[in-house]
């Protein structure tokens, strides 16, 4: 794999809906960096074993992938609770699991020329994926709020759901993603803990840009 050189690395790691992906947008336009919500792509997966099942294979998700434009990311049906209930199944495969890092790690370590360098998001991005990053935030938030947050987020999308439906969503998404034996959700010992419950989104973002800043002019 190509490696860019002088390039700045920021990994997240977060459970759902705590705001690490609007952190992660905000960070990405600021320094200029590649941003990537990596749980995204098993998302995407996920939609075309759903919406083309004759074609899921192990071959065709390659093909598909090797092609994958970040821009491709950006689609409403992604978001579904079924989208993610499947997603999240997927990603205990591994051989899906291995296509899905080579991708992430070539964002990762290898974003076009145009951006400083990169930002991921996901699950087991300080853990796995970028282990050597230079920043490594772990961003949390209690269930109820992530819950309030995301059903906001659906909503405004004009998804039809309920809170009740996206809290237990997300209790399900904590546990497996917590539990799975490939890669659970954790917290790594060098990972800096954010707790974003009452903090507004600005006041977030200010505390990771001191928390980059620092770590840039030292």
């Amino acid at each position: 794999m190509i490696k860019r050189k002088n390039i700045l690395k920021i990994a997240i790691d977060s459970p759902a809906a705590a705001g690490a992906g609007t952190q992660a947008k905000l960070i990405s336009k600021y320094y200029g960096l590649l941003q990537l919500d990596t749980g995204k792509i098993y998302r995407y997966v996920a939609n075309i074993k759903i919406s083309e099942p004759g074609k899921y294979n192990y071959k065709y998700i390659k093909d598909k992938i090797e092609k994958l434009n970040v821009k491709n990311l950006n689609n409403k049906k992604l978001l579904s609770n079924k989208v993610a209930t499947v997603a999240s199944v997927i990603a205990k495969d591994k051989k899906m699991r291995k296509l899905v890092h080579n991708f992430q790690k070539k964002c990762a370590y290898n974003p076009p020329k145009r951006y400083n360098g990169s930002c991921l998001d996901g699950r087991d991005i300080c853990s796995v994926i970028v282990p050597d990053a230079d920043v490594k935030l772990f961003i949390t938030a209690n269930l109820k709020t992530r819950a309030k947050r995301r059903f906001k987020e659906l909503r405004q999308k004009n998804l039809k759901i309920t809170y009740t439906e996206v809290l237990k969503s997300i209790k399900t998404r904590d546990k497996s993603d917590i539990n799975r034996k490939i890669s659970p959700l954790k917290k790594t010992s060098d990972s800096i803990l954010l707790n974003t419950t009452n903090l507004s989104i600005r006041r977030c973002f200010l505390k990771i840009k001191k928390i980059i800043d620092r770590k840039i002019n030292n």
